[in-house]
């Protein structure tokens, strides 16, 4: 059965920068064993799997190398942007998922998300959880992710985390954010690690900025933010809070077309 695949890299407008996403595009969902195989052998952060639905609306699945995802932001932007090359036309597009419907629209250069504010909260932080990023102090929430605040751009760029200490630490779907106030003309900057579903260090995150863009715009008393990811291939997101949720543009370009045979 052949199945229509997109490589695209997304929160990026260049070419073997932000996050790379696997796109598949079926008229039905594949068993979850399948699906969970393909994104194994994509070897992809995420892989998403559309299917269009009756009422001109769109399903969407997303699987990371080892589980299935309960929000993806670059693969959903991956997503809208090969349904625009794919020549649809009813904008803005509406996807259903396990975090609800995402609405997506086309903007001049690029697409804008619309997805949940996930604001963090206090929590207990885990002894281990401040020695496995190799900081001593910083301010510790949670949503559905740590989100772990340090003062300087400059230590999260040079972070240097004990992966696999990071990765026993998580329960469910779940990483740990790390973020400091920005430079230049982004207000912040972070990096995102999740090793326990098989993302050691994610180059490009969308769903982060749920919690990230929330965060930011209350302590800075903002509503529109620029934040910059800070691994090695980097990404540029524009944030905005409006209510309850987070619009978060970026940029995607097309690398790879082609057929899965299966």
């Amino acid at each position: 059965m052949p199945i229509p695949y997109y490589h695209v890299d997304a929160f990026t407008g260049e070419l073997f920068a932000g996050n790379p996403a696997g796109v598949c595009m079926l008229s039905a969902f594949l068993p979850d064993s399948t699906m969970q195989q393909i994104a194994a052998e994509n070897r992809h952060s995420e892989t998403a799997f559309v299917v269009p639905r009756a009422d001109g609306n769109f399903d969407v699945r997303w699987f990371t190398p080892e589980v299935e995802d309960d929000l993806c932001g670059h693969a959903t932007l991956a997503s809208a942007y090969v349904l625009a090359l794919r020549q649809h036309t009813a904008w803005p597009v509406r996807f259903h998922s396990r975090s609800g419907v995402l609405t997506v629209a086309r903007e001049q250069g690029g697409f804008e998300l619309d997805f949940p504010a996930r604001p963090p909260q206090p929590c207990e932080t885990p002894v281990e959880l401040l020695p496995a990023l190799g900081l001593e102090t910083a301010q510790v929430m949670r949503s559905r992710d740590y989100l772990v605040v340090v003062d300087h751009a400059e230590q999260v760029r040079a972070l240097s985390p004990n992966i696999a200490a990071l990765g026993k630490l998580a329960s469910g779907i779940g990483g740990t954010i790390v973020t400091a106030p920005g430079e230049g003309d982004v207000e912040y900057v972070c990096r995102f690690f999740a090793p326990s579903i098989g993302i050691p260090e994610d180059p490009a995150t969308g769903s982060i900025h749920c919690t990230l863009a929330p965060y930011w715009a209350a302590r800075l008393g903002k509503q529109a933010l620029r934040g910059q990811q800070l691994s090695a291939r980097g990404g540029y997101v524009r944030c905005k809070i409006a209510g309850d949720r987070v619009k978060i543009a970026g940029k995607a370009r097309l690398y790879l077309q082609g057929t899965i045979e299966l």
